[in-house]
């Protein structure tokens, strides 16, 4: 089972204003050093976050790029790591040659399940420790905040 780990978090210096980006840092602090502790084949939050991205029909690196608002050099780098080592493969668009399709492999699908699994194993962590109905809160907080008002969760 785990266990958000109070020890872990080191304490904040009076002089730090407790801004939501703050916060928000020590929490992603929190999400990756828990990543970081447990034997992923070498992937990283930011593969994980490509992978889950990818929807089961497939995207073009292009889509996938702007989706993720990153460069679509830095997307073609992740897509080429990801599918050396097997987690997801490529394949030329039949509309447009010029273009590549990616998919989860059946090995990419297990590792996003079992990522999701691990996120939901901290949140129910979290919403323990500061009880459901207040994370539930939290958590619709935050998506209208990230996705905008009629964001679904």
């Amino acid at each position: 089972m785990t266990r958000v780990k109070p020890s872990r978090r080191l304490p904040v210096p009076e002089h730090v204003d407790l801004h939501v980006a703050v916060l928000a840092g020590r929490l992603m602090a929190e999400i990756r050093d828990t990543f970081a502790a447990e034997d992923w084949d070498g992937l990283r939050q930011s593969h994980f976050r490509l992978l889950a991205n990818v929807p089961p029909g497939g995207i073009s690196v292009t889509e996938l790029a702007e989706l993720l608002q990153m460069t679509k050099q830095a997307a073609g780098q992740f897509v080429t790591q990801l599918e050396a080592s097997g987690h997801l493969i490529t394949a030329a668009d039949p509309a447009d040659r010029r273009l590549r399709v990616v998919a989860r492999t059946a090995s990419g699908d297990r590792t996003s399940r079992a990522v999701t699994a691990r996120i939901r194993r901290m949140e129910r962590a979290w919403a323990r420790q500061v009880g459901a109905a207040r994370y539930a809160e939290f958590v619709d907080v935050l998506t209208e905040i990230a996705l905008g008002p009629r964001a679904r969760r």
